[in-house]
């Protein structure tokens, strides 16, 4: 079993990357009913929403909850597993293959640092662009300002292969999401963490 299924069963792991700094990985949030901030992207949810990277399906669950049509996806079947096993829809895919809805999705999640996914947010914001409807939106965490752009080689609890992966702050979310052919609607701050809302531009 992979560093980030023994995250999704609430152990403790982190990102190492090649300076040898540490990342934890946020795995008490992940198990738990959604928090006060992430109602910040929640009550942003407008028609059928994609949970990119649901994990065990918080998010995903949360949305069903409140009538919302929504599907998780996620590249690890533990993760699947555990999205229905809450109650919720999802499919083990990863965003950058065959997506159910592509061009017809109103919301993209990207929460709990998933912008990272594939070490390039320009790329994968892109991307999005190609599964949002015309008029659909992404809401996005990012990191707090001051952060900028990094891209950078990570590996799960100092073992296992290496795999890309990307930080984005809320200063650079402006010149990112125009690189991608998107522009920032809004950015706020809740309860430490920090999200964005892009619309095609």
């Amino acid at each position: 079993m992979n560093g980030f299924d023994l995250a999704l069963q609430g152990q403790v792991c982190w990102l190492e990357l090649a300076t040898g700094e540490r990342v934890a990985l946020s795995v008490d949030r992940w198990q738990a009913a959604p928090g006060p901030s992430d109602e910040m992207m929640l009550a942003h949810c407008v028609g059928p929403t994609l949970d990119i990277g649901c994990g065990p399906g918080r998010l995903t669950r949360a949305l069903a909850d409140r009538g919302v049509l929504a599907l998780g996806i996620d590249v690890s079947p533990v993760a699947v597993g555990l999205t229905l096993s809450r109650g919720g829809i999802a499919l083990c895919r990863d965003v950058f293959g065959p997506i159910p809805g592509t061009g017809r999705w109103h919301t993209v999640l990207l929460a709990d640092g998933n912008i990272g996914i594939g070490g390039d947010p320009v790329r994968l914001l892109r991307r999005i662009g190609e599964l949002l409807a015309p008029h659909g939106s992404a809401l996005v965490e990012i990191d707090p300002p001051g952060s900028g752009v990094r891209h950078r080689p990570v590996r799960l609890n100092g073992d296992g292969d290496w795999f890309p992966w990307a930080w984005l702050g809320a200063d650079a979310v402006a010149d990112t999401a125009r690189e991608a052919g998107m522009r920032a609607k809004w950015l706020a701050e809740d309860g430490g963490r920090w999200f964005a809302e892009l619309v095609p531009a």
